[in-house]
């Protein structure tokens, strides 16, 4: 145990020791050199094009309201490469960029501003056209950023050699982490497919161990099984919380609470943590650990309360101290018990020293003390993935023990207990089938669509390559139809996102009745958006079919709450693999199909043709 901390000690500081954001101090700077945004290399080193100003209370930039009140001496500082990362401050910071295109068409990119936790942030744009100020942040309703996504995206279209000035006003009672990165419509969507599916997994996992340890909470009545379903809810609703996703989905209008939420969950998290704990270590009653815990977990309600009085730089503050306190706290507890003979206690260990670096990494980025924010909440979210894992697998080892121990008894005195050794043997076969049956709706829900029960994407990525790789063996056609349902948004808007999720289960019913044979397979890959891959049909049958599913969507009617009729109708693009083409060129053609389709007038398919070699 001691090579253990030896161990553990100068990993924690090796993680502390590479990932401290540099204080670089960048020197003052009159200018800031324009980035090109056709180039990828300037556009993946952007903070060597950024500048920027702090103003503390009481100097003219903290009051000034737009770029235009700034003084024309002004003593802005060049990023110099380095992410702009900030504890606590009561400052106001003013960030500009200037951005060139040099091409001659007209494009579009996307800033991103990939920290989700900020009071106040506003964007201007100044060039051959001025637009109005952007203003957003959790101050402001979830919508006033234009865009529904939880990081924050400016537009910027310019055209063949156009310039413009981005300049950023950002103010906020907690630390200021100011990542900036320009990306294309595609990278951006590639992104943000990709960190859909990664917290889908995380976030699903959570939710599926958390039931499953109610459940076993349900049919032993033993107390772990509550706090240990109770601690990964708590926590994934936090995590949730502080990756912007809550403001996003839970309380999008309610700007009051966005602040007061992290810290009231983090108090919630704090006390699970603790009861679990405290129980499956089975710390003696009357001990200093049991009476550590308890006041522990006293604070964390205390802190509770206090999320809704006091400020949030100080709530936050003290509930991150404190949840820090218990994290420390429980792995001491967990050596104490694994030195006193307590078996389970060594996977506690393990999993709560991941989680306790994890927890460390992600406080001081949450802090501004380390920069990329969005890696820590990657590393954060690997640590209590880790530790989900880890504590399972304690509470296995945990049975196993259990039931060594029931095999003594019986052995002992097999003839008085016989009956309760049944009992529990039969008990633990169940948990078994329990945990055996959660594994596989597991890997049910990571291939389908949990709302229509379609396959997801993670399918179409997985099988489309095979089906393509098999075309071309057998030389028969394999062809993919994209369809997407035509102004959708206007219906989530109009009728609410409960009466959207009945549109789209009713697509899906829809594309069941007519993809029939067996080897077709219906996916929903999108919010809206649904693909069919359709092994041996050409491009003439795909369009056949997707007529018939366009022509049966628009002769239905969708009956909403009020009572009112609508009708829905679907766009869609058909593409057949060329001679040559990868899965990622036939998907590119089905979508350009598609978008055509939507241009022509939607409620309709388009084909696409195999593009000269």
């Amino acid at each position: 145990m001691l090579l253990y901390l030896r161990c553990f000690i100068p990993f924690v500081a090796l993680l502390l020791a590479t990932d401290v954001a540099v204080a670089a101090h960048p020197a003052q700077t009159e200018h800031c050199p324009p980035l090109e945004a056709n180039d990828p290399q300037q556009r993946a080193s952007l903070m060597d094009h950024v500048c920027y100003l702090s103003a503390t209370p009481g100097e003219p930039a903290h009051s000034a309201s737009n770029p235009a009140e700034l003084s024309a001496d002004s003593l802005w500082k060049a990023a110099n490469g380095h992410d702009l990362v900030f504890s606590h401050t009561n400052a106001v910071y003013w960030v500009r960029l200037n951005v060139r295109n040099s091409g001659a068409t007209r494009q579009l990119w996307y800033l991103k501003l990939n920290y989700p936790l900020l009071d106040e942030v506003t964007f201007w744009q100044a060039g051959e056209d001025v637009t109005e100020a952007i203003a957003t942040g959790d101050q402001y309703p979830f919508m006033s950023r234009g865009i529904d996504y939880r990081y924050f995206l400016l537009p910027v279209t310019l055209g063949g050699n156009e310039n413009t000035t981005i300049t950023i006003r950002i103010q906020s009672s907690g630390a200021l982490n100011v990542p900036l990165s320009l990306e294309t419509p595609a990278a951006t969507i590639a992104q943000s497919n990709h960190l859909t599916l990664v917290h889908g997994l995380f976030y699903g996992a959570l939710l599926v161990f958390s039931a499953f340890n109610l459940l076993l909470f349900f049919s032993s009545g033993t107390a772990y099984y509550f706090y240990n379903a109770f601690y990964m809810a708590s926590l994934g609703l936090f995590l949730f919380a502080m990756g912007g996703f809550a403001n996003q989905y839970f309380w999008p209008d309610s700007t009051g609470f966005a602040n007061t939420s992290n810290p009231m969950l983090m108090s919630i998290s704090s006390l699970a943590m603790t009861l679990f704990g405290r129980s499956f270590l089975e710390v003696h009653p009357h001990s200093r650990a049991d009476r550590v815990l308890k006041g522990l977990a006293l604070v964390s309600l205390a802190l509770l309360a206090f999320a809704f009085m006091l400020p949030y730089n100080k709530s936050i503050v003290l509930s991150t101290t404190v949840a820090l306190m218990i994290i420390a706290s429980l792995f001491v507890i967990g050596l104490v018990r694994w030195r006193q003979g307590y078996l389970p206690a060594k996977w506690y260990v393990m999993a709560w020293s991941g989680m306790l670096a994890g927890a460390l990494i992600y406080s001081l980025a949450a802090f501004g003390y380390l920069a990329d924010f969005l890696a820590r909440e990657i590393f954060m979210q690997v640590a209590v993935g880790a530790q989900v894992i880890l504590l399972n697998y304690a509470m296995v080892q945990r049975w196993r023990l259990l039931n060594q121990k029931l095999l003594d008894v019986e052995q002992n005195a097999r003839t008085n207990l016989e009956l309760k050794v049944h009992e529990r043997t039969a008990q633990l076969r169940n948990t078994m089938r329990e945990l055996e049956r959660a594994n596989r709706q597991l890997a049910t829900l990571s291939l389908n669509d949990a709302l229509t029960g379609l396959h997801n994407r993670r399918h179409l990525d997985n099988l489309l390559p095979e089906l393509c790789a098999e075309s071309r063996r057998s030389g028969l056609p394999l062809t993919i139809a994209l369809l997407d349902a035509d102004h959708f948004k206007a219906v989530n808007d109009d009728w609410g996102h409960d009466f959207g999720d009945q549109c789209l289960q009713h697509m899906a019913d829809i594309l069941r009745r007519h993809v029939k044979r067996p080897r077709d397979v219906a996916i929903r890959f999108g919010g809206e958006e649904f693909a069919i891959l359709l092994p041996g049909t050409g491009s003439d049958g795909a369009c056949r079919l997707c007529e018939q599913i366009l022509e049966d969507l628009a002769g239905s009617r969708i009956t909403t709450g009020s009572g009112e009729s609508v009708i829905l109708t679907m766009s869609a693009g058909v593409a057949t693999l060329a001679t040559g083409e990868d899965e990622r060129e036939l998907f590119r053609r089905a979508d350009d199909a598609l978008y055509r389709a939507k241009a022509a007038g939607r409620n309709r398919a388009e084909q696409s043709e195999p593009e000269p070699s």
